[in-house]
C-alpha cells in the first residue's frame, strides 16, 4: 500500500454563521438599510456562497458604546462554539467603539471567529489586523465627529433663539414650518389654563396639589391625552421658557433668550418662584422611628409614618412625643386621627396576647433566642413546664418583651414574624390577611 492511500482525508468542517443586523434612530444610520433589507441582501449572499445560517441576530440600537445585549448574545454564542462566523452588512454594523471592535479584531486572530463575511468582502484570521483596525477606526471618528457636529449644530440652534427638543406643555411646532426650520408657537388650546396656572399660584396661593385638583376637574388632558401629574406641574411652575427664556442644556446654567412668544412676564414668574420657597425639611428617612411602613391606614390603605413633637414643661424641661398617622397619599382628606408610639405599643401587647401563637411565624434567629430562655428558665431556675405549654408562654412573652424593650432593628423583626398587614383604624389595630 502506497503513501497517498495511507493519507486520510481530514473533513472540511462547514462553518456555522450568525447573521446581525443593526440599525438605530440616531443620525449615524440615517443613511442605512433597513434591518430587514440587511437581512434580505445577506440571506442572499449566504445563499450565493453556500453559507450556512444558524441564527439571525436584530437589534435596534446603536454602537456608539459598549453595552449592547444583543450583540454580547451573539459573542456568547461564537465563545461556546454554537457558531464560528458572521454575517452582516458592513463592520461598522458589529462595531463603532473600540471595545467592541477590539473584541471581535482579537476573537478573529484566535481563530474562535473563523469569517466575517460582509456585503462586500470577507476576513479571515490571516488577514492583515490593521486594515481591519483602520475599518474600525474610521467607525468610531465617525461617532466622534458626529458627536461634535451634533453639539455644535445645538449650540446654533440656541443662540438663534430656538430650544433644541420637544416644546413644553402650552407650546407646539408650527406645522407650517418646513422640515428643519420649525419655530415654536403658542398652543391656543393649553396656553391660557398654563397662565391661569400661575396666576392661581401667584395671587391665590393656591399650592400644586390645588392646582392638580382644579385641572382634573376641567378635565385638562396633556399632548398624550394623560392626566397632569403632581412632578409635572412644579416643573411647569419652575420653567423659565413660560416667560420667554430658556436653559440648554437643563441643569447647566446658561441661559438664552428664546425667539417664541412668552405665556406670562417675568414679573409673574418671579412671584410664582418666591411662593414656591418653603422652609428647608429633613430629607425623607433621615430620622428613623421603630414602626414606620410596617401599618397602613385601615381607612384610605395609605402608609403609616411617624412624628416627633415636643412639649415644653412649666418647670423647663421638654417631653418629647411620637405620634403615627396616614401618610395621604390615596385620600388627601383621609381623616384617621394620630396615635402615640405607648398607646401603639399598648394596643401591639394586646394583640399578642390575643392571637394564637401558631400565627406568629417566628424566625430562626428569634428561635434559638426563645430557645435559649426556656433553657434557662427550666434548667437555672428548676421550673418544669410542659415543653408546649414553655414554648407558647416564651414565644408570646418573648414578642412582648421586644416590643417594650428591644432595639428598633428587634422590634421591626417581631412584627415581621406576623404574617399579616396591620392596620390603622379609628385608634384601634386589626390584621388583614396578605
Amino acid at each position: 500500500m502506497n503513501n497517498t492511500q495511507q493519507l486520510q482525508e481530514v473533513p472540511v468542517v462547514p462553518i456555522k454563521y450568525c447573521l446581525y443586523a443593526r440599525k438605530s434612530s440616531e443620525a449615524e444610520d440615517r443613511q442605512v438599510a433597513s434591518i430587514d433589507a440587511q437581512i434580505a441582501e445577506l440571506q442572499k449572499v449566504a445563499w450565493e456562497n453556500n453559507l450556512n445560517i444558524v441564527e439571525i441576530f436584530t437589534e435596534a440600537q446603536s454602537a456608539k458604546a459598549p453595552g449592547r445585549p444583543v450583540f454580547n448574545q451573539m459573542l456568547e454564542k461564537i465563545k461556546h462554539n454554537e457558531a464560528d462566523g458572521i454575517i452582516c452588512w458592513k463592520l461598522d454594523r458589529i462595531a463603532r467603539n473600540p471595545i467592541d471592535g477590539g473584541a471581535i479584531s482579537w476573537m478573529l486572530q484566535k481563530n474562535i471567529i473563523k469569517q466575517i463575511q460582509t456585503f462586500g468582502r470577507v476576513y479571515y484570521p490571516t488577514d492583515n489586523v490593521l486594515m481591519m483596525q483602520v475599518e474600525f477606526g474610521m467607525a468610531n471618528q465617525f461617532i466622534i465627529d458626529l458627536s461634535v457636529n451634533v453639539k455644535r449644530g445645538l449650540r446654533a440652534k440656541c443662540a438663534s433663539g430656538w430650544r433644541p427638543g420637544m416644546p413644553p406643555l402650552g407650546y407646539h411646532y408650527d406645522p407650517n414650518c418646513k422640515k428643519g426650520e420649525k419655530k415654536i408657537i403658542i398652543d391656543p388650546e393649553r396656553a391660557p389654563i398654563i397662565k391661569e396656572m400661575f396666576k392661581k399660584v401667584a395671587y391665590q396661593g393656591c399650592s400644586g396639589r390645588d392646582i392638580l385638583e382644579w385641572l382634573n376637574e376641567i378635565g385638562f388632558k396633556t399632548r398624550t391625552n394623560h392626566k397632569m401629574a403632581l412632578s409635572r406641574i412644579y416643573s411647569i411652575l419652575r420653567d423659565h421658557f413660560y416667560h420667554g427664556r430658556f436653559e440648554y442644556p437643563l441643569g447647566s446654567g446658561i441661559f438664552y433668550d428664546g425667539k417664541h412668544a412668552p405665556i406670562i412676564d417675568k414679573e409673574l414668574f418671579e412671584k410664582v418662584q418666591a411662593c414656591l420657597v418653603h422652609a428647608p425639611r429633613l430629607r425623607p428617612g433621615t430620622k428613623e422611628f421603630n414602626f414606620v411602613k410596617i401599618f397602613k391606614c385601615g381607612k384610605c390603605g395609605s402608609g403609616v409614618t411617624a412624628s416627633e413633637k415636643f412639649k415644653r414643661l412649666k418647670n423647663g424641661g421638654v417631653n418629647k412625643y411620637i405620634y403615627y398617622h396616614c401618610m395621604k397619599f390615596r385620600d388627601r382628606y383621609c381623616h384617621e386621627k394620630y396615635i402615640r408610639e405607648d398607646n401603639l405599643i399598648g394596643l401591639l401587647l394586646q394583640l399578642f396576647d390575643n392571637i394564637p401563637v401558631n400565627k406568629i411565624q417566628i424566625s430562626e434567629k428569634l428561635n434559638r433566642e426563645v430557645d435559649r430562655h426556656r433553657k434557662f428558665v427550666n434548667g437555672i431556675l428548676g421550673q418544669e413546664v410542659a415543653e408546649a405549654q414553655t414554648n407558647q408562654v416564651n414565644i408570646r412573652n418573648y414578642a412582648k418583651y421586644l416590643l417594650m424593650e428591644g432595639t428598633r432593628e428587634e422590634k421591626r423583626e417581631i412584627m415581621s414574624c406576623l404574617d399579616a398587614t396591620i392596620c390603622i383604624k379609628d385608634s384601634k389595630i386589626y390584621l388583614n390577611a396578605k
